[in-house]
C-alpha cells in the first residue's frame, strides 16, 4: 500500500511529524489524510530521468525531460499532496528515481530549508525518509541568517550536496543523510549568504556567496570550487579584490558588495565548461573589482577569462538596479541574455566578454511589465527564452541575432521550467500554471500556497513545488507534490 492516502477531492493534505533534537533522523510513516475515501493504488516506480539540480543541467537551461507522463490533456487532473516540513524551502527541490534510502528503494525528492535542514522525502507519498540538521542549527534558526540554495545530486546517485546558513557545504549520503564531508566557503557567514543553487560539473561542486537583505558590510561575492570527492576547497575567485585568491576576511578588502545571488548561482558553459555568474551592486574598475557584471571564469575557477559589463553599470550601482538578481541565460549561437532589477533584458555575445571595458549589448528589451527580474529565464532548444516576473510571463525567440516576442500575458511567475512539452510557471500569489510553450495557451491552473523564489520540477508523472517565504523566518513549511496517481 502506498504510504500516501489520496482523497477523492483534488486537494489532499498529509501531515508528517518531525522528530526533534536529532542530528540525522528518519521517518517512514505518514499521518492519515483528512477526509475522503482512500485511493490505495500504489504509484508505479519511477523510470526517470532524474532532476538532479536547479535548472536541470549545469548550464541551468531549466529545459527538463521531454517525456514526463504529464500532458496538456491530463495536467489539469493532477492531484495535490501537501507535505508538512520542518522549515521553509525557498528554493527548488531535486529528484532521483529508484534510489536506495533507508535500506529500501524509493523515488526521492531532496530539499534544503532556509535554516539548513536537508530532507529526503518519498516522492510517492511524501514520507520524510531522513532529515539532516547541521550542528549549530539552534544558534541561527529564527534569525535573518538563512540560505536559499537548492541542493545538487552527485552523478553516482548515492550522495547529495547541500548548503547551510553557517557558510558550509556538506556532502550527504543519500542512503541515510549522514555527512561525508563539510567545507566552509566563507569566513563570515553572518554577512556572506549562500543564496544561489549549488551546481556540479567535472567532479567540482560550485557555489557562490552574496549578502543579506540590506547589504550590511562587509561581504564580497565570490565563487567557490570544491572537490566533490573530498570536499577540498580547490579555488575561490573574489569578485572584489580579485587579485587575492582564496577565502579572505571580508573586512580586509576595501570594497563590499558585488553579490552573486541569482537563483541559478554559477552557470556552466556546456561547450567550454567555463563558469559564468552575474554580480550585483559593487565597484567596477575592470581590474580587480567586478560589480554589476557577468564574469567568466576558467573551468577550475582559478582565473577570470572574460567579463561582460553593461554600458550603464555606474547608473545601475547608484540606483540599486543591479543585474545580479538573475543569472545569465545561455542561448544558441554563443548568445546570452542577462536581466536585472532595472527591468531590462540585455542580449550579448559571449565572445564579447574579453577585451572590452563595458558595453557591447546586441539588443535591450523590457522584462514583463518592465518589472525587476528576480527569477531566472528558461531556455528551450537554444532559441526560445521564457521569462516571468511580477509583471507577467513572456516568450521570446532568438532569430538572426535578435529577440522577437512570441507571446505574453499578465500573470506573474518565478523561474519557468520546460518539461514534457509544457511550460510550467509558479505564480507566487498562489497557483501553478502550465502553458503550451509555443503559443502561451494555458492548459492547467493548479492550487498552491503563496511563495517567493520557488520553482517547480517535473518528472515521472509528478510535479514538486515548495511554498512560503524565507523572510518570514518560519520553522515550518510545505512541499506540494502533484501526481496523476
Amino acid at each position: 500500500m502506498s504510504p500516501a492516502r489520496m482523497c477523492a477531492a483534488a486537494i489532499l493534505v498529509a501531515v508528517i511529524p518531525v522528530l526533534a533534537g536529532a542530528r540525522c533522523t528518519s521517518r517512514s510513516d505518514v499521518a492519515n489524510a483528512a477526509g475522503g475515501a482512500a485511493d490505495t493504488t500504489p504509484a508505479p516506480p519511477g523510470v526517470g530521468p532524474d532532476w538532479p539540480m536547479f535548472g536541470y543541467v549545469p548550464a541551468r537551461t531549466n529545459d527538463g525531460p521531454a517525456t514526463t507522463g504529464i500532458t496538456a490533456a491530463n495536467a489539469s487532473s493532477l492531484r495535490r499532496l501537501q507535505v508538512q516540513l520542518p522549515g521553509t524551502v525557498d528554493a527548488s527541490p531535486i529528484y532521483l528515481h529508484q534510489v536506495s534510502v533507508n535500506s529500501g528503494t524509493h523515488d526521492v525528492f531532496v530539499v534544503t530549508t532556509t535554516y539548513g535542514k536537508t530532507l529526503a522525502l518519498d516522492a510517492a507519498g511524501g514520507a520524510i525518509l531522513w532529515t539532516y540538521t547541521p550542528a549549530g542549527y539552534d544558534s541561527w534558526a529564527g534569525t535573518r541568517q538563512i540560505t536559499t540554495a537548492a541542493p545538487v545530486a552527485d552523478p553516482d546517485r548515492q550522495s547529495v550536496y547541500a548548503a547551510a546558513p553557517d557558510g558550509q557545504i556538506r556532502k550527504l549520503a543519500l542512503a541515510n543523510g549522514h555527512a561525508l564531508w563539510t567545507t566552509a566557503i566563507t569566513t563570515l557567514p553572518a554577512r556572506e549568504k549562500i543564496a544561489g543553487a549549488l551546481n556540479l560539473d567535472g567532479g567540482h561542486v560550485l557555489a557562490a556567496t552574496g549578502g543579506y537583505i540590506g547589504d550590511a558590510p562587509p561581504y564580497q561575492g565570490h565563487v567557490a570550487v570544491l572537490d566533490a570527492a573530498t570536499g577540498r576547497l580547490l579555488a575561490v575567485w573574489n569578485s572584489l579584490c580579485s587579485d587575492r585568491a582564496g577565502l579572505i576576511a571580508p573586512s580586509s578588502c576595501g570594497q563590499s558588495g558585488s553579490a552573486i545571488w541569482a537563483r541559478r548561482g554559477v552557470v556552466v558553459d556546456p561547450e567550454t565548461h567555463q563558469l559564468l555568474a552575474a554580480t550585483g551592486n559593487g565597484l567596477f574598475d575592470g581590474r580587480t573589482d567586478w560589480g554589476d557584471s557577468v564574469v567568466e571564469l576558467a573551468p577550475d575557477g582559478s582565473a577570470l577569462v572574460g567579463h561582460w559589463t553593461p554600458t550603464d553599470f555606474q547608473a545601475l550601482d547608484d540606483s540599486d538596479g543591479d543585474i545580479g538578481s538573475t543569472g545569465p541565460a545561455l542561448m544558441a549561437g554563443g548568445y546570452a541574455v542577462q536581466g536585472g532589477k532595472d527591468g531590462k533584458l540585455r542580449l550579448f555575445q559571449l565572445s564579447r566578454t574579453s577585451g572590452q571595458a563595458s558595453g557591447g549589448e546586441a539588443q535591450t528589451v523590457p522584462t514583463p511589465g518592465g518589472q525587476a527580474l528576480h527569477a531566472d529565464p528558461a531556455v528551450g532548444a537554444g532559441s526560445w527564452l521564457y521569462v516571468a516576473d511580477r509583471g507577467g510571463t513572456e516568450a521570446w525567440r532568438l532569430v538572426s541575432g535578435q529577440l522577437q516576442k512570441a507571446w505574453s500575458n499578465g500573470t506573474a511567475g518565478t523561474s519557468p521550467v520546460i518539461a514534457g512539452g509544457l511550460l510550467w510557471v509558479y505564480d507566487p500569489g498562489g497557483s501553478l500554471l502550465a502553458y503550451q510553450p509555443d503559443t502561451g495557451q494555458r492548459v492547467a491552473s493548479l492550487p498552491a500556497g503563496s511563495g517567493h523564489w520557488q520553482s517547480p520540477i517535473v518528472s515521472d508523472g509528478r510535479v514538486a513545488l515548495a511554498q512560503g517565504n524565507a523572510n518570514d523566518r518560519s520553522a515550518t513549511g510545505v512541499l506540494n507534490i502533484y501526481t496523476l496517481h
